[in-house]
């Protein structure tokens, strides 16, 4: 049977599984970071302003975060090979689409295809891995490797992305996709076997297009309200089909038998406040990277390639410091851990958000550290505050919802912080002092939100190991070894 442990165990090309599986989520994890840098050559050769530049990465994270869950159980349902490799495939042409998009509204298109390509191809490969390793000691073992090296991903995109714009332009971060797609798909043709999961649920597709369309009306509300104004028609009918979409996906999801999101979950305190602090983890991480680029350039003067050096700090620090943080929470406990990390976050926005156009960059980069040191001191205690609150059975469901939670933080915090910034430069402002408005304003909700932890999240330990999560779907929510237990038990 292809599902069979045994017949996936013996395998010989166990080396060729984990190459293929670690160069697909580092493609992923690449573009996460990689278009960053290239948003200020997107907005001077696509004559676009700062609501295109919102769009084209809002369009990939709104599918990616809506599509986490679902991604994973046709993987399971269908076939691991056959979901990784369409993936594979819509991400790769997705990319190709991007880097020959004449106009912004080509771009966002293609964006949101690679959204899609990226929500089937990152939980795909970890399937693939752990179904090919049944032995937990292998498991582990193979899966720390995928998450050390695919994470790299994130600290190189800045500097890959710097580099390729200052060379050849911006379609270049998409290029770089091609080779590594066609890599994937001739040699998962030939070595990947298929496997499935004949107890995997059923895919909730009510759920599944109610949550995009929520979501995407509310992101579409918070981005042109800061351009259109916010008392438009179509800013306040957006918002309006939001809470209806919204209060109609609470109401399917509460009928269903096996829903994508069950509500019962949030009964668990421990539950529902790791998952809020989440939220504000990708909001105010994502929402402050996104303007990391365009600080350097626009109001510091460094070019595309600099800038992507500058802001190098932040994904090194969470690098380096992510592999210890699952050790920290089961030693001194979710709370203590996510409360010091969110505060470090927190203060590190704070202190950007008092940078200057004539600030030197040995009082910048410490900022910059401190906010990658704190967000990652707290992404993967949180995770395993969320999986410990739930049943052994339900872990990786678990993981896939701290995940989308995050991915939802990540689209509301460059609608809500873009539009800080559009509505102080409308009320006669700088872009500088809009900037500096959107990072206290990210500071500031850090800071309130390690507070709010620090009272209410549970004073428990990690159990079991649940200090990582089981699996990790996201394409940015793997990346150190700490989350590399993922589907261990």
């Amino acid at each position: 049977m292809a599902g069979s442990p045994a017949a996936v165990g013996s395998r010989p090309n166990r080396a060729v599984l984990l190459t293929v599986t670690c160069l697909g989520q580092f493609m992923v994890l690449l573009d996460n970071t990689i278009v960053g840098a290239a948003l200020p050559d997107m907005q001077l050769r696509l004559h676009t302003q700062l609501t295109g530049l919102q769009w084209i990465v809002d369009a990939y994270v709104l599918l990616v975060a809506m599509l986490l869950l679902s991604g994973g159980v046709f993987a399971d349902r269908f076939g691991r090979k056959r979901v990784y490799l369409t993936g594979a495939v819509v991400f790769t042409a997705a990319s190709a689409l991007c880097s020959l998009a004449p106009s912004v509204g080509w771009l966002i298109a293609g964006r949101a295809l690679q959204g899609i390509g990226a929500s089937a191809l990152s939980p795909a490969s970890l399937a693939l891995l752990a179904a090919a390793c049944p032995v937990p000691q292998e498991r582990i073992k193979a899966i720390g490797l995928w998450a050390g090296f695919s994470g790299i991903g994130l600290a190189v995109g800045p500097v890959a992305g710097g580099v390729l714009t200052d060379a050849f332009g911006w379609p270049a971060i998409f290029l770089v996709n091609l080779p590594i797609g066609a890599i994937l798909l001739l040699v998962g043709l030939r070595h990947l076997d298929e496997s499935r999961s004949p107890n995997a649920p059923a895919i909730d597709i009510p759920g599944t297009v109610l949550s995009i369309l929520a979501v995407g009306a509310l992101t579409y509300g918070l981005i042109e309200g800061g351009a259109r104004g916010w008392t438009t028609p179509v800013v306040l009918g957006s918002f309006a089909a939001a809470a209806i979409l919204l209060a109609a996906f609470v109401a399917v999801e509460a009928r269903r038998s096996a829903p994508m999101l069950p509500l019962r979950l949030f009964r668990q305190r421990l539950f529902t406040v790791s998952n809020t602090a989440m939220i504000v983890v990708g909001f105010a991480l994502m929402g402050s990277s996104f303007f990391f680029s365009q600080f350097f350039v626009y109001v510091q003067g460094s070019s595309i390639l600099r800038a992507g050096l500058q802001t190098l700090p932040v994904s090194l620090g969470m690098v380096i410091v992510s592999p210890f943080a699952g050790r920290l929470a089961a030693r001194y406990g979710f709370r203590i851990v996510v409360t010091i990390g969110l505060a470090l976050a927190g203060g590190g926005l704070l202190a950007l958000g008092l940078v200057h156009a004539d600030t030197g960059y040995g009082n910048v980069w410490w900022r910059l550290a401190v906010v990658g040191i704190g967000f990652a001191l707290t992404m993967s205690p949180l995770t395993g505050a969320t999986i410990q609150a739930v049943s052994s059975q339900e872990g990786g469901l678990a993981s896939g919802i701290s995940s989308t939670t995050r991915q939802i933080g990540a689209v509301l915090g460059v609608a809500v912080l873009g539009a800080v910034v559009r509505t102080r430069q409308s009320g006669g402002a700088s872009f500088e002092a809009g900037l500096n408005s959107a990072f206290l304003a990210a500071g500031a909700v850090t800071m309130v939100t390690a507070a709010f932890t620090g009272l209410w999240l549970a004073r428990s330990k990690p159990t079991n190991g649940s200090a990582v999560p089981h699996r990790s779907t996201g394409p940015d929510a793997v990346g150190t070894p700490d989350e590399a237990t993922a589907n261990t038990r």
